[in-house]
């Protein structure tokens, strides 16, 4: 075994045994044993990640693929654990653990204020046993190199996104939330292993470069629908995104998302920033030479994520719980790296995941900050003038919205304009479309984010504020927030040079040479990142950004109550965008209720009257109705027996002789 497969191997096991060790002997460790151990294997595992880093993205390693264990062999198909690190794998193991690391220090502050448990009571230490096999799983999916293994880290993040959401178990919402996510997922795994059924059958592999290698030999294969012949490429790569769908929250299944804000902050900031809804994106990204054959899939997947970015971006804007507020700028921003991916800009989507896994987790922990010190309070309509409190809060929130709206110099900016540019420059089918509604969805996102920034920080202090002690949140909570704010607004310099030529994920994503949109707005237009800020100050997104962060100031700052006229006045709109279009109600007339009913109509119509009622006690019934009847004819007189005799033989002989 070679030194970089022991490095590997630590890298994903060190989060495992601090998992097993909190969760098992949590009561014998006590809390401060739980949260130690965890965190020690998290930060060993971010010390090698970053080696690694080192190694395959500045040194210029070749790929590494290897097998570390073989389970079986079926019919010539190997079930195998292994490790695949390539540019794209070393980027994401780094981006998960730095801030699975920071989550999970911030969490020693965010759970000492937790007003839900006692402090004798374990489960501070099942939360912490929690998100660090949360960071495993995510380390085996990202560092798989064959689909068993990918289906297995797909289903752990989604069962230990299950148990997270639902950690306060003593809500009913969130009980109803964990069910949601986890049947909601459902829907698209169902997607997803039937794509990997699909590749099995047709390719006969379950390893990703022996997949890639016969591509070409199957990319004029079809299956035969009876209506139709579909393209089997086709077929896989669209039965795959159905389970991106599911895990990257696009619409139609996007409604768990939301309802993931049940479970503590330090969760919803790991789930939205670096594990959960990103695998979706890795997933597509990682099968680029598939997807590469598939104009249909790529358009799919464009329209797709377009739609999801604007549409949810517009139900930011009447959200008044601030958590609700940033987890629906997660569903918009998921949105632009999916449209992304469909114009084959996979290294653009793959770097807004990169720069979005920072602020977004930044957003959240200071919107926990923000919590913690309202005594969590979550309503921003309840908050107002808390900067002059809470200054180091301020600034991180001040950094992470100003990342996420895309404001030229931070690290938003460089992949948000990244995935705008393809988009405008793609001739693939629906990118106009989609290019309009990303450029319009950065205005929404930049009122929405503002929106919440001033009523928390800048609006007048409310009663709740004025009459209670608010105080910045202590070091352990602060520290994480500091240390997210660097690469919020650094990581895309280093990074924009790479992407857009295509060297920097070129070992691991491959673009045909009529859809490589990055390298032609490399070619053409670009000169250097810092060229690229300045502009930026010409473009029409950043002006719409700012149109947007004005209009939010002056609705909200200087003329607040216009708001609650112009709600008075569409409250048409107003409903639609608060009742999420009625996804969730067409869920539950249709889906919820419908199953109930027909459950209803199995076991009253199938179970209690058709085997029950007709075939278990009909057939009872008809023996004993038949057991009463011959009974009668047993008298005991010997002349019935002789006449019953007689007629016998008459009828015999009748019947002989005709």
């Amino acid at each position: 075994m070679t030194a970089l497969h022991t490095v590997l191997t630590i890298i994903l096991l060190a989060p495992l045994v601090g998992s097993i060790i909190a969760g098992l002997f949590g009561r014998q460790i006590g809390r401060k044993g739980a949260h130690t151990v965890t965190i020690a294997g998290v930060a060993i595992s971010t010390l090698l990640s970053a080696w690694v880093f080192w190694l395959f993205i500045v040194e210029g390693h070749a790929p590494y693929n290897a097998s570390l264990y073989t389970w079986m062999i079926s019919d010539g198909i190997k079930f195998e654990i292994g490790y695949l690190v390539d540019s794209l794998s070393a980027t994401m193991i780094l981006v998960v653990t730095f801030v699975s690391l920071m989550v999970h220090i911030y969490t020693i502050g965010y759970m000492d204020h937790d007003e839900d448990y006692p402090h004798d009571n374990p489960y501070y230490q099942r939360f912490f046993s929690y998100i660090s096999l949360f960071t495993f799983s995510m380390l085996a999916l990202v560092l798989a190199n064959n689909f068993m293994q990918l289906f297995f880290g797909w289903e752990a993040v989604g069962l230990v996104s299950y148990l997270l959401i639902g950690f306060y178990m003593k809500r009913e919402s969130a009980i109803q939330a964990n069910l949601k996510a986890f049947l909601v997922n459902r829907v698209g795994d169902f997607g997803f292993i039937l794509g990997i059924a699909v590749i099995v059958m047709y390719f006969g592999t379950l390893d990703y470069y022996e997949f890639f290698a016969k591509l070409d030999e199957h990319k004029n294969a079809t299956i035969d629908f009876g209506w139709g012949e579909v393209s089997v490429i086709t077929a896989a790569t669209l039965l795959l995104f159905v389970g991106a769908m599911g895990k990257s929250a696009q619409m139609p299944l996007h409604v768990w998302l939301p309802e993931s804000m049940e479970g503590p902050t330090p969760i919803s900031a790991l789930i939205h920033a670096a594990t959960m809804v990103t695998a979706g994106i890795f997933m597509v990204a990682r099968f680029s030479p598939a997807y590469e054959l598939s104009e249909v899939a790529l358009s799919v997947v464009l329209l797709v994520g377009a739609i999801t970015a604007f549409m949810m971006g517009l139900l930011g804007i009447v959200q008044n719980d601030i958590k609700r507020v940033v987890a629906y700028s997660t569903l918009s921003q998921l949105g632009y790296m999916t449209a992304a991916l469909g114009v084959s800009a996979y290294a653009a989507g793959m770097f807004h995941v990169v720069t979005h896994a920072f602020f977004k987790a930044l957003l959240f922990l200071a919107a926990g900050s923000v919590i913690i010190a309202m005594h969590h309070d979550q309503d921003i309509r309840n908050m107002g003038g808390l900067k002059k409190y809470m200054p180091i809060t301020y600034w991180a929130m001040l950094i992470g919205s100003l990342a996420l709206i895309g404001f030229p110099g931070f690290s938003g900016f460089f992949s948000k304009d990244s995935i705008l540019m393809a988009t405008a420059a793609s001739d693939q089918f629906g990118a106009g479309f989609a290019h309009l509604l990303l450029v319009a969805g950065v205005f929404v996102t930049a009122f929405y984010s503002f929106r919440m920034f001033f009523l928390v920080f800048h609006a007048p202090e409310s009663e709740y504020v004025r009459t209670h002690q608010i105080h910045e949140s202590p070091k352990v909570v602060t520290v994480p927030l500091i240390l997210l704010s660097i690469p919020a607004v650094l990581v895309g310099w280093p990074m924009i040079d790479g992407v857009l030529s295509g060297s920097y994920f070129a070992d691991a994503v491959k673009v045909l040479p009529q859809h490589d949109v990055l390298r032609a707005i490399y070619d053409n237009d670009y000169q250097g990142a810092f060229a690229m800020v300045l502009h930026g100050f010409m473009t029409l997104p950043v002006w719409l950004a700012f149109a947007g962060v004005a209009l939010a100031y002056y609705l909200y700052i200087i003329n607040p109550s216009l708001p609650g006229k112009i709600q008075k006045a569409c409250m048409p709109c107003y409903s639609m965008l608060v009742s999420g279009y009625g996804f969730d109600r067409f869920n539950e007339m249709v889906f919820v209720r419908g199953s109930r009913r027909l459950g209803e109509f199995f076991w009253k119509v199938i179970d209690q009257t058709i085997i029950d009622g007709w075939i278990v006690n009909g057939s009872a019934n008809a023996v004993s109705v038949a057991a009463r009847s011959w009974r009668q004819i047993q008298t005991g007189y010997l002349y019935h027996y002789a006449f019953a005799m007689i007629f016998g033989l008459l009828v015999l002989l009748l019947w002989t002789l005709w």
